[in-house]
């Protein structure tokens, strides 16, 4: 596995220090990356963190949808003479994060940035959830993946 540099950008609340978020993504990168197939070097994963505003226009320009979502990946290979690997970018929805742990009940606004992180490098590695097939099987590794990035950030 090689080393990837991660970057996280955006203002995150208080109640989320810096480096616990940037714990809990390595390790979500790192599960990705092991899961990944065929395996592809990654170079570098850039997350961020946005809000409903930026998520909604960062959704209609990439994907054409209208509205904010949870998170958007976008993918890009290298090209020569670039180093070979991987390159991604997470735009994580902290509005959706809260809002979606408000609704369900059974989980907190930063376990769902980290599941969604989860989910991103998830996509990262090419996975498609289209059908209900796709989309359980993504969702177990999410949350797998989600599970094991919290526990390493436990003291």
């Amino acid at each position: 596995m090689t080393a990837v540099t991660l970057a996280i950008h955006g203002r995150l609340p208080a109640e989320l220090p810096r480096a616990t978020l940037r714990r809990a993504a390595e390790a979500c990168v790192a599960a990705a990356q092991r899961w990944a197939r065929p395996p592809t070097p990654w170079r570098e994963v850039t997350i961020h963190l946005v809000h409903d505003a930026l998520s909604a226009q960062i959704n209609a320009a990439i994907l054409g949808h209208e509205g904010p979502t949870d998170v958007i990946t976008q993918r890009y290979d290298s090209v020569p003479p670039e180093p070979p690997g991987l390159v991604g970018e997470l735009y994580v929805n902290l509005d959706e994060a809260r809002r979606m742990a408000d609704r369900l009940r059974r989980t907190t606004w930063i376990e769902e940035t980290v599941l969604y992180i989860a989910h991103g490098c998830d996509h990262l590695t090419d996975a498609d959830d289209a059908t209900p097939e796709e989309r359980r099987a993504m969702r177990r590794r999410d949350l797998r993946w989600m599970r094991a990035a919290l526990r390493a950030n436990r003291p």
